[in-house]
């Protein structure tokens, strides 16, 4: 408590210093405090079950020949088929239980109260397996999905009943409408449990056996074909992942090759040996099952080594400040020893003092921590991280308190042992009247600095990179006219609408948004551009030879009249889809340069047929190409544009949602309050979903360059200015600790000049080291996050040599002033300075 009283006291004899000290640590630590928070929930936290570390994650391997269809889960790869699973589920013995899910989109309608929402398909052994309690009521059984389409029953996710059903015990057995179907209130979910994919936040969960109840038209439920079920697995005790592995291998790998291999068509014999060998993945499934965990893997990896950086230079800058002060204090350290204090005792006293102001610092990082979350969470997009919450939890405030304290010892120590060294009182003797500081600490102040400086540059040309990449992504050339065009989503089939209704709305719904003032062009596709969604098919082109290994595929989207006329794609030659391209009149298409491309049409494209395999009359050359279009972004703005092609909506007997887009003549912002009062009107009860414009749309695909682009910049110059802050601190120290052989030079003829070009031929030798090392530094990390870059080298020389220039100048700049202040020394006073 003695030595806690000292330190407060002593901190505070100079509070500018102590301030100054304390926000550059809150910088740092509530930066990595920050990045942390979002590092732990993404890919350190196990999901809020018992013992997470018995769950294994199911994955199917390539090939899938079929119909693959994958969410934010995972990819097609590890996707399985529903009799497969089920397979699986009723000859395993290595697990207690085997458990299958899939995400959908859904309209929730509960006591007149309508919310578009996620939710998800669940096994009946979904929450046994994860061995959850529900919160209210019951949670699924077995039971419960025995018959397909015979459970129309509902469980609640905590937050949707907490927050929109103000946590009314009542509703248990009440009726819940979920996309147009009834269905049954059972249970509540278990607070803090938000299902087990990170980035999707379901409000509803339903047996999966109702999938074909709620997506008309779906027929998934007997076809091996049909890759579209995600599992995972809890081990019995006792059994390692290993086994487990063996264990279920020996049940897939019989039915891979006894039944499936024979329901298999027009595979080569390669492709069949690779089917045949099929096995499945068993992994870690502790934290559940998202792609979205391999996504921001690098980027946060990238993050927190930055953060930590930054931190790095924090703490140099508080060693130096240190060294400083036990200089100063070398007296104070002497006596101390004389009276009989051992040095122990003084060791503890100084890190005690170190300590403090690590927990001073801290305890400010908490409020850094929380504005750069709150920063955070108001650059991504709405929803874009499904489950992640910005906020300084316990677990970041314990980080931040370690951190503190790890800090506080380490950049404490040196400056401790250097107080407290043994020949402490002779060094005060042969040096009395004047500063004390051996050559030792000079060193090593002058290292830190190129240190930081090093640092420094690494980080700028690293945020330099990033942000040019960005740069590079803000000038692809989209094929896309966006300006002035908002977009929006309806799901008609998710309120129950028929096919048929579906199709009536639509077109109601193109007159109606087209009759707004100021609207100049109106169309609608099924899959939304620029939107992460992409839909395939195998086609036949005239004079395309296919086979069994020849890639036949290419992207596709079903679209509205007018659409390359309201999206600004120029029409090469052909014509656009009219309204009169619908059901019962010759089946159209329209392709782009890309789709030429690839099955070698030449440019004279109109008037070729072509067919796909999304119907009843697969491989047949049914389709007519009419038009002929430029390339186009179609899934992700940093992709290549792929083959693709395109068919009229009116056609398609089955379209359930649509996507429009309205151009309009007045700025966006005041059309978008119009939308919903027109779908309302022949609606009420069908939400919007994702009201944006298209510059939002495109800046939300790219929202991870963004993202790194800003962080990486900002923490770039935050890391600069704390070696600016280091260097301008030794400097200033030197040109103190040198005043008398200054002030002899001047007095023996130097002219401010000279002096002050010794003082900057140290800034710039420090600055020419550090530099050096910190761009070597830079190029080698350069190379490892090239994948991240856009149409970037990791060495780019434009960003290398802005980054020298812009250290540089930096560097000068923070040595200038105490160049001056000794260029500007009396001699006089000099002398007689102690």
């Amino acid at each position: 408590m003695a030595n806690l009283k000292v330190a407060l006291r002593t901190l505070f004899k100079t509070p500018f210093v102590t301030a100054v000290a304390v926000l550059s640590l809150a910088l740092g630590i509530g930066a990595n405090a920050a990045i942390f928070s979002l590092f732990n929930q993404m890919l350190l936290r196990p999901l809020p079950v018992p013992e997470p570390h018995r769950l294994v994650n199911l994955a199917g391997s390539f090939p899938n020949p079929g119909s693959q269809s994958c969410s934010m889960a995972g990819n097609c790869d590890v996707v399985f088929s529903y009799p497969m699973f089920r397979d699986l589920e009723k000859a395993q013995t290595v697990f207690t239980g085997i458990a299958a899910h899939r995400g959908f989109g859904a309209n929730l309608s509960f006591r007149k109260q309508t919310l578009n929402a996620r939710a998800i398909f669940v096994s009946g052994s979904y929450f046994p397996v994860l061995e959850l309690k529900p919160a209210l009521g019951r949670l699924f059984g077995s039971s419960d999905d025995l018959g397909v389409g015979a459970s129309p029953l509902a469980v609640l996710a905590y937050s949707y009943w907490e927050t929109r059903l103000a946590s009314d015990a009542t509703v248990i057995g009440q009726p819940i409408v979920i996309n147009g179907q009834p269905f049954t209130i059972i249970g509540v979910a278990p607070k803090g449990f938000e299902g087990t994919t990170l980035g999707e936040r379901p409000s509803v969960y339903v047996p999966i056996s109702m999938r074909g109840a709620l997506e008309p038209g779906f027929n998934g439920f007997d076809r091996r074909t049909w890759y579209w079920v995600y599992l995972f697995a809890r081990l019995k005790p006792g059994v390692p992942m290993a086994q487990a592995k063996r264990g279920i291998d020996a049940i897939y790998r019989p039915i891979i090759n006894d039944v499936e291999a024979k329901q298999q068509q027009g595979l080569s014999d390669k492709t069949m040996e690779r089917f045949r060998a099929k096995v499945v993945g068993v992994s870690d499934g502790a934290r559940g099952q998202s792609s979205l965990h391999e996504q921001v893997r690098t980027p946060l990896y990238l993050l927190i080594g930055i953060t930590g950086i930054v931190l790095i230079i924090a703490c140099a800058n508080i060693a130096n400040l240190l060294l400083a002060r036990a200089a100063n204090r070398s007296m104070e350290m002497a006596v101390r020893l004389s009276l009989g204090a051992s040095r122990g005792q003084l060791l503890t006293q100084l890190l005690t003092e170190s300590c403090v102001l690590a927990v001073l610092g801290g305890i400010v990082s908490l409020l850094v921590a929380r504005w750069t979350l709150a920063g955070l969470g108001a650059m991504l997009p709405p929803d874009s991280l499904g489950g992640v919450k910005f906020v300084v939890d316990p677990t970041v405030v314990a980080f931040a308190a370690g951190l503190s304290i790890l800090t506080g010892v380490l950049f404490g120590l040196f400056p401790a042992l250097h107080a407290t060294r043994a020949d402490l009182v002779t060094t005060l003797r042969s040096n009395s009247g004047k500063h004390s500081s051996t050559r030792g600490a000079v060193q090593f102040r002058s290292s830190l600095v190129t240190a930081q400086i090093a640092l420094s540059m690494a980080l700028l040309i690293g945020a330099g990179l990033f942000v040019r990449s960005l740069l590079n992504v803000s000038r692809v050339n989209l094929g896309l006219s966006i300006e002035n065009v908002v977009t929006f989503s309806v799901s008609p089939e998710r309120n129950g609408y028929t096919r048929e209704q579906s199709r009536q709305f639509f077109q109601r719904a193109e007159e109606s948004l087209g009759a707004i003032p100021g609207v100049t062009g109106v169309t609608e596709t099924m899959v939304g551009l620029l939107a992460g969604n992409s839909w395939g098919n195998d086609v036949e082109v005239d004079g395309w030879k296919s086979g069994p290994d020849i890639d036949s595929n290419s992207r596709f989207n079903e679209v509205g009249a007018g659409y390359f006329k309201t999206l600004g794609v120029p029409v090469l030659s052909g014509r656009e889809f009219t309204p009169s391209d619908r059901l019962g009149s010759p089946k159209v298409a329209i392709v782009n340069e890309a789709f030429a491309k690839k099955f070698n049409l030449g440019r004279n494209v109109v008037g070729k047929h072509m067919g796909d395999s999304d119907g009843a009359d697969e491989g047949k050359l049914d389709m007519e190409i009419v038009g002929f279009v430029r390339d186009a972004k179609y899934s992700e703005v940093k992709d290549t544009i792929p083959p693709l092609y395109f068919r009229p909506y009116r056609q398609d007997d089955g379209v359930g949602y649509m996507t429009y887009y309205v151009r309009t003549s007045m700025e966006p912002g005041a059309v978008i309050p119009m939308l919903p009062r027109v779908v309302a009107r022949l609606d009420p009860n069908l939400p919007l979903e994702n009201v944006k414009t298209m510059p939002q749309q495109v800046n939300e695909n790219v929202f991870l360059d963004l993202f790194i682009s800003v962080l990486s910049a900002a923490f770039g110059m935050l890391a600069t200015l704390l070696a600016a802050i280091g260097l301008y601190g030794v400097l200033a120290y030197t040109v103190t600790l040198r005043t008398r052989e200054i002030g002899l030079r001047m007095a023996l003829g130097a002219d401010p000049g000279r002096v002050r070009r010794m003082v900057l031929r140290q800034v710039g030798l420090m600055t020419v080291v550090g530099g050096v090392i910190g761009l070597a530094s830079a190029i080698f990390l350069g190379r490892l996050a090239e994948s991240m870059l856009y149409e970037l080298k990791g060495y780019d020389p434009a960003v290398l040599a802005g980054a020298a220039v812009a250290l540089s100048i930096v560097a000068f700049a923070a040595g200038s002033i105490p160049a001056h202040r000794a260029a500007h020394i009396e001699p006089m006073q000099a002398l007689r300075y102690e």
